[in-house]
């Protein structure tokens, strides 16, 4: 079980899953959203996500395409959100709290594919030894997500 909240904490909630399969996103609309280079993030299940306390504080903002930002009315923190017409949740991970049971995160979680990477900052760099996957935007979202939820397992890194 991991728990997380916003940086305010109004918005919090739990994963009842454990998590190996990280990504980081390097399109321009997970920059503008984070703020940053790269989102890193990871998809479950609906059936393993729970909300806590805050789901009221929660708005949203929507592209035409259909891409939404759910973000705390408080503090503008993104929070998860289900993925469009499918049974998972988006969890950005750095909003896991720290007092996470390691448990919780598989032995050897990291990032093992990088989305999105022909629009990534200049200044960014990626790790070798990690997978890249789709130059740009796909349409589909379900092979999107069954590609994520394929991803091998990566050998640990010395």
């Amino acid at each position: 079980m991991m728990e997380g909240s916003c940086l305010c904490k109004a918005v919090t909630f739990r994963v009842d899953a454990h998590v190996s399969r990280l990504y980081q996103c390097h399109c321009s609309l997970c920059q503008k959203q984070s703020g940053s280079t790269s989102n890193t993030a990871t998809i479950v299940k609906a059936s393993d996500f729970r909300w806590l306390a805050g789901e009221d504080s929660i708005t949203k903002w929507q592209r035409e395409t259909g891409f939404s930002s759910h973000f705390c009315k408080t503090c503008g923190c993104p929070v998860p959100n289900p993925l469009r017409n499918t049974p998972y949740y988006w969890i950005p991970m750095g909003l896991i709290d720290a007092n996470t049971d390691d448990s919780s995160l598989e032995k050897g979680a990291q990032v093992r594919v990088h989305l999105f990477c022909k629009s990534k900052a200049s200044w960014d760099t990626i790790q070798p030894h990690t997978e890249r996957m789709y130059d740009e935007f796909v349409d589909n979202i379900d092979s999107f997500i069954q590609d994520l939820m394929q991803l091998k397992e990566l050998p640990q890194q010395i």
